[in-house]
């Protein structure tokens, strides 16, 4: 089996936050209050709310994934600290996305400082974003990120207007490096997506050379539908017919899809899908990934035998 590399994952200390006025706070065995209710936001036996980089290192080992990709969202709050130790201490296992705080003044002088510290990404959860990314500050910000050779990780709305500003920064932009996160959230307003004229022109973007689409969360948008998946599959396929599966990553959104399958099942439907070719399933799985985020020294990883096998 080739390397596998998951393009969209999290960490995180604690979560102690707000959205829109609402709570985000972690509670015990794995559950949060989010948004004024309370979840199941990671494993039962994850019993500390702590999302940390050692479990999930052991994850990871388990499914033999090489490398990981850590983004980050609004609703965890800002992980920049905890984010820069981990870069610190796993540079071969993990490449963090630094973050802005939006509510702040001066996003150029916030990416110059997260720079400084080491971060060679920054992650924007645009979809939850009032200002428009082609906004003179946010142009800007890109602007220096493409100065800097920084990755752009970037969750879009399902919006015709949230598209249009991303065409422009990246005509503005033509050397930023950007991943599209979620699928270009394959499955709202419409099911299927191939049939939804917003979903196929977000992941037209990626027929730009430096943009790239992840798939982080596919297992959440079609949960209802559950393991094996098959509409999902369908939609990357549909998305490979549109731009290539040269430009598709495999993304999990660990933690939070594994309180409902496991790890290794959130690629594992891709590897056993008879739908997709060995090809396509190498570069999905981590041959993009490796090219698109300069993973350069990928650690090999054993198959170990489970103890009921």
């Amino acid at each position: 089996m080739e390397k596998l590399i998951d393009a969209h994952s999290h960490l995180w200390l604690r979560q102690d936050t707000t959205w829109n006025g609402k709570p985000i706070r972690t509670l015990h065995n794995g559950r949060s209050i989010f948004l004024g209710e309370e979840v199941q936001m990671l494993p039962p036996f994850m019993i500390d709310g702590r999302n940390t980089a050692e479990v999930f290192l052991s994850n990871m080992d388990y499914a033999q994934v090489s490398a990981a990709v850590i983004v980050q969202e609004f609703i965890d709050g800002l992980q920049n600290d905890y984010l820069e130790e981990v870069q610190r201490q796993h540079p071969d296992r993990f490449l963090t996305c630094g973050m802005c705080d939006f509510n702040a003044p001066d996003l150029v002088g916030q990416v110059e400082s997260l720079a400084a510290r080491g971060f060679r990404a920054m992650a924007i959860p645009a979809h939850r974003l009032s200002s428009p990314l082609n906004s003179s500050e946010m142009m800007q910000m890109f602007h220096l990120m493409e100065q800097q050779d920084m990755i752009l990780s970037i969750t879009l709305a399902d919006s015709a207007d949230q598209v249009a500003q991303m065409r422009e920064v990246i005509s503005e932009c033509p050397q930023l490096r950007i991943a599209i996160g979620h699928f270009c959230m394959a499955n709202p307003p419409m099911t299927p997506p191939w049939e939804n004229p917003l979903w196929r022109d977000q992941v037209c973007l990626a027929r730009h050379p430096h943009v790239y689409i992840e798939s982080g969360g596919v297992t959440w948008l079609y949960h209802s539908e559950f393991y094996p998946y098959p509409s999902a599959i369908r939609a990357i396929r549909e998305a490979a017919d549109l731009v290539g599966m040269d430009r598709l990553m495999w993304g999990s959104d660990y933690p939070r899809t594994i309180t409902a399958i496991t790890y290794r099942m959130s690629y594992d439907f891709i590897l056993k899908s008879r739908e997709l070719s060995d090809d396509d399933k190498r570069q999905f799985l981590g041959g993009n990934a490796s090219h698109f985020y300069r993973f350069n020294n990928l650690v090999n990883l054993p198959y170990i035998k489970n103890m009921s096998e």
